[in-house]
């Protein structure tokens, strides 16, 4: 068998092995490699490069050393999970930079960071004055996380006293111009509802990129061809406006009317009314 046919092979066989090995892994191997982590992956890589690009290498060795190198991880990460001081060995332990507004120069000097790497990862985290920062600590991705000073944290509606209602995760019901149900079965809702909503704003399903529903039940749309312009959902504050629509009609017809029974039924279900509208404002805003 030519050589070219047999590195080819080599390849697509040590390619799917390393996907599968790193799926297995877990997504954590992909987004947070600690020490032990990154090694194993080096290794891995060059053990499937050098008998890719070999074709008179052993095929069985790099089989054999590349289960080995899945293997050892695999029992180290799952020992981690249940020894804290195993996982602090193999993973390491977090670092202290700044505690109580000051700056540990003894943990950085022991993590070999300087101060302008300091400076730099508190710059990442839009930080640009180390006296801003109540509390840092260095994870062991590398990774620096930072608590600013209270006086430097943004303010929440809860600072505000203000009350927003409860949300949820929206759901992508339309990609690529296909009806996701099951997206649609997360907010209780059906095609029949989503086949009305598009027809209020004229637009064939075929026609939308993405379309995205939240737990109120307003579609966001983007359509494949950009020119064309897509309204906003516009059903909260209908439905506010609506109210506050009916609870004036009331009030002029109790102005209108000269019998002291009407006039009293229009005042208190106006009364009603503009308390269900002071209750409900801060969902539909």
């Amino acid at each position: 068998m030519p050589e070219w046919i047999i590195i080819i092979l080599r390849s697509l066989t040590l390619i799917a092995l390393l996907f599968f090995m790193v799926k297995w892994l877990g997504t954590k191997q992909l987004s947070q490699l600690n020490i032990f982590e990154t090694i194993s992956g080096i290794v891995l890589g060059g053990i499937a490069a050098i008998h890719t690009i070999d074709p008179n290498t052993n095929f069985a060795h790099a089989a054999i050393a590349m289960i080995i190198w899945f293997i050892v991880p695999y029992g180290v990460e799952k020992i981690a999970l249940k020894s804290k001081s195993f996982r602090n060995f193999t993973q390491g332990k977090s670092t202290v930079f700044i505690q109580d507004g000051k700056i540990m120069e003894d943990n950085l000097k022991k993590e070999g960071y300087s101060t302008d790497d300091l400076l730099e990862k508190l710059r990442d985290k839009n930080i640009f004055l180390a006296s801003d920062v109540e509390f840092a600590v260095l994870e062991p991705t590398g990774s620096l996380n930072v608590l600013p000073k209270r006086e430097n944290l943004p303010l929440t509606a809860k600072d505000l006293g203000i009350t927003l209602s409860p949300t949820k995760e929206p759901q992508t019901v339309v990609m690529d111009g296909k009806v996701l149900l099951e997206s649609l079965a997360n907010l209780s809702l059906n095609p029949n509802w989503l086949e009305t909503e598009l027809d209020k704003r004229n637009i064939a399903i075929e026609n939308v990129f993405l379309a995205q529903a939240d737990n109120d039940g307003q579609l966001f749309i983007d359509l494949f061809d950009d020119q064309i312009a897509v309204p906003a959902p516009t059903e909260k504050p209908l439905l506010l406006a609506t109210m506050k629509k009916c609870q004036a009609d009331l009030e002029l017809f109790k102005l209108a009317t000269e019998n002291p029974e009407s006039k009293s039924l229009y005042d208190r279900n106006s009364k009603k009314i503009q308390q269900a509208i002071d209750l409900i404002s801060p969902y539909l805003k």
